[in-house]
């Protein structure tokens, strides 16, 4: 038995799956349970959450205990004989009302939620964010404000074959941009999706917020922040080979740095990695590069 398991294939099986194992990127990679969100309705998606996988849990451990139990006791060679009868009346209402009540425990909550999830009305603010290969726009339909946001660029330079730069050194790696999506907290954001070329997704793990940008189509979201702060995702829908280079950033400001950020005093830094005043050079070259 033990030189069976002992071959050369097995062998390499095992020392890959100790490497991958005992990797600190591997490591860094497994988190668990959900991230801590920052939105009005992260606690109740995250509690449902809970709820679910408890009942989930309970559900697996009971069905494949009793399953190895009568594997472990219920055998001929113990002196076990089999019962003889083709129903039972009381075993097929218990296993019917029984899967009906725990279903129905999962289905009332889980819709609750849903519904809360998919109402987008009474927004306070309505953004059109539109997917491209491979950046973001996005146009705030209330205000005079449209602008595309792409990778930053010294994610972009050490991206590059033969760069010399290393990634490492970079700060927030793939995961900044030259223009982040800024919005005041407390309100409702109303997030409208679509995409000009093939299926994008928008992600912001933080704010809980996964919908779909479909070519020809529009998805509806929402989310409202309840902290200030620089929340990132990614798009996470295979959309072709810069797929990784898709990075989102939403900063949540208080109402004043909102307007203030409306009316040109404040712009996202993509070196310092935060919203800065602006300056009249500043402003004079972001007219210029808004107008051509």
């Amino acid at each position: 038995m033990f030189k069976r398991l002992c071959t050369p294939l097995s062998v390499f099986a095992v020392m890959v799956m100790a490497v991958v194992v005992l990797a600190p990127e591997a490591q860094a990679a497994w988190e668990l349970d959900m991230p801590i969100g920052k939105t009005v309705l992260s606690d109740e998606i995250m509690g449902l959450h809970h709820l679910i996988l408890i009942i989930c849990t309970v559900v697996c451990v009971a069905v494949f205990g009793f399953a190895f139990y009568t594997i472990a006791t219920c055998r001929r060679s113990q002196g076990v004989k089999a019962a003889q009868f083709s129903h039972s009346t009381k075993a097929e209402i218990v296993w019917t009302i029984i899967p009906t009540l725990i279903l129905i425990a999962m289905a009332v909550p889980s819709a609750r939620t849903i519904l809360k999830i998919e109402d987008t009305s009474g927004a306070d603010i309505s953004i059109k964010v539109t997917g491209y290969q491979w950046k973001w726009s996005y146009d705030y339909l209330d205000e005079d404000k449209f602008f595309y946001s792409a990778i930053d660029r010294a994610s972009n330079a050490a991206s590059r074959r033969d760069s010399g730069i290393d990634p490492a050194s970079v700060e927030n790696y793939l995961r900044n941009v030259d223009n982040a999506m800024v919005v005041p907290v407390n309100k409702k954001i109303r997030i409208l999706l679509t995409a000009d070329d093939v299926i994008h997704s928008w992600w912001v793990p933080e704010l809980y917020v996964k919908k779909d940008a479909n070519p020809g189509f529009i998805n509806e979201t929402w989310f409202e922040a309840t902290e200030t702060g620089i929340f990132r995702g990614q798009c996470t829908e295979l959309c072709g080979r810069g797929h990784g280079f898709m990075p989102i950033v939403v900063v949540v400001v208080t109402d004043d740095e909102y307007q203030q950020w409306l009316d040109g005093e404040l712009a996202w830094d993509q070196i310092e990695q935060e919203l800065i005043a602006t300056t009249i050079e500043s402003k004079q070259s972001a007219e210029q590069l808004a107008a051509l």
